[in-house]
């Protein structure tokens, strides 16, 4: 489940590379004004659309209530349009949940050294872990990455109400309140010119951060 805005640029080659492994792929596509949707329909996703911009929470809760429509589907997992994020690590999360009693599993940038962050970035995303723990009682190593897999239970379970940025806190609550059994994965997220320019800054850490404070 992919959300989809204005990555015209690289969302061909992403679901390309992704249905390599993963062969039902749904996009949603939240308001774009490029040819996201065309270029994800190319690649062979089904892109389901936002007549208007909605946010990154909304289109993720449209692209599971969609992909739950679909009784064959036991797992569901969450990626990024912008290239950041490799078919393995969400193939080796998926295994996981197949192979373990868990219901989301979540992934962690720095539980392997493959993944290199600022230390500007890391001090603000270790304060954001610091608050998800204090507020939710989940003790996650990484409160803000977009590569998740889980199964049926959960993805019916978690609601997903803040429409923006503040719905990865949301879904760490839910977790903690549903009493889902989770785990993480590590997991490399590639930072790319493209990714930064696209909201991967410091500055997007610290406008997570606010939405933490102020949902």
């Amino acid at each position: 489940m992919v959300p989809l805005y204005n990555e015209a640029q690289v969302v061909r080659a992403v679901i390309e590379q992704a249905r390599a492994t993963f062969p039902k792929i749904v996009c949603v596509d939240d308001g774009s004004s490029d040819a996201s949707v065309a270029e994800a329909s190319a690649a062979g996703a089904v892109v389901v659309r936002h007549p208007i911009n909605l946010g990154q929470g909304a289109s993720l809760r449209t692209g599971l209530d969609y992909a739950l429509r679909d009784p064959g589907a036991d797992y569901f997992v969450t990626f990024d349009a912008d290239g950041q994020h490799l078919t393995d690590d969400a193939l080796a999360m998926v295994k996981m949940l197949d192979s373990q009693p868990l219901d989301i599993v979540v992934g962690s940038r720095f539980l392997d050294g493959r993944t290199s962050v600022s230390r500007l970035k890391r001090v603000v995303l270790k304060l954001g872990i610091l608050f998800e723990r204090l507020s939710t009682g989940v003790r996650l190593t990484d409160a803000h990455n977009g590569l998740r897999a889980l199964n049926r239970h959960a993805a019916e379970t978690i609601a997903i109400t803040q429409n923006r940025m503040a719905h990865a806190s949301e879904i760490v609550s839910e977790i903690g309140r549903n009493k889902l059994r989770w785990a993480e994965a590590p997991v490399h997220v590639i930072y790319t010119d493209y990714s930064r320019s696209k909201g991967q800054s410091v500055w997007n850490s610290v406008n997570i951060l606010s939405d933490l404070f102020l949902k």
